[in-house]
């Protein structure tokens, strides 16, 4: 069953996500000496970075990846490694080389493939697709989540599909890299974050059956905790 959370404000959201997905990791590297987190773009879990950085020793085993990209420079203002360098990365001390970029600038097709390559490589022993142990994720108005849009190819991908090019995103620019539905169906806890009004029906069509038309309702709900801020609460109790 869905885990869903809801609090006052974004700040609350932020900061309950925050501490949540820190003892998410420090769990991970208790049981298995490392942890594995995965990070998407918006304001909502930038918020939620800066918070998380304050937790810099649940950080110290972690490696840390993307759940989608767009096609832009590291240090373009769209970016979404550009964000979590300056909300997290830098002020936690992450270090380089537990960083994981996708290289958006090699464009959407090889940055998927060498990105597939690098978390087939990193998480060798895991069954495929890779198995992370948490990826924070936000939920656009239309029920998207990473760079999996309402009725798109690349949510019939297969369950052996690990990264994806995604060359007519909706929403600019529609170049993009995304993590597989696969991956974040498999990945041990997906932590979704909503806040604002313009996300309620989202989040209500989330909770309701799963649809194509909904990508984030077909995340595994056993495995998915939600953070919500009153304004993007579903109206009725989850089931």
């Amino acid at each position: 069953m869905t885990r869903l959370t809801a609090c006052a404000d974004g700040e609350s959201v932020a900061q309950r996500a925050a501490a949540h997905v820190a003892r998410q990791l420090q769990r991970a590297e208790d049981e298995r000496g490392v942890a594995h987190l995965a990070l998407s773009g918006g304001t909502t879990p930038g918020r939620t970075y800066e918070l998380l950085a304050e937790h810099a020793a649940a950080l110290e085993q972690a490696h840390v990846w993307f759940a989608d990209e767009r096609c832009v420079p590291a240090t373009d203002a769209e970016s979404n490694y550009r964000l979590a360098a300056e909300t997290l990365l830098g002020p936690a001390g992450v270090a380089a080389e537990r960083v994981h970029r996708m290289l958006g600038e090699a464009g959407p097709d090889e940055g998927a493939e060498r990105y597939a390559q690098e978390l087939q490589r990193v998480l060798a022993d895991a069954a495929a697709p890779a198995q992370l142990d948490v990826i924070v994720l936000g939920i656009g108005p239309d029920g998207h989540v990473a760079s999996l849009f309402p009725g798109a190819d690349t949510l019939d991908a297969g369950e052996r599909a690990v990264c994806l090019g995604v060359h007519d995103s909706p929403k600019p620019p529609p170049q993009r890299i995304t993590l597989s539905l696969a991956v974040l169906r498999a990945a041990r806890e997906c932590v979704l974050l909503a806040t604002g009004a313009s996300k309620a029906d989202a989040v209500s069509a989330m909770l309701a059956e799963p649809s194509r038309h909904v990508p984030a309702s077909l995340l595994r709900r056993e495995r998915l905790t939600v953070f919500v801020d009153d304004d993007a609460a579903p109206a009725a109790p989850v089931a």
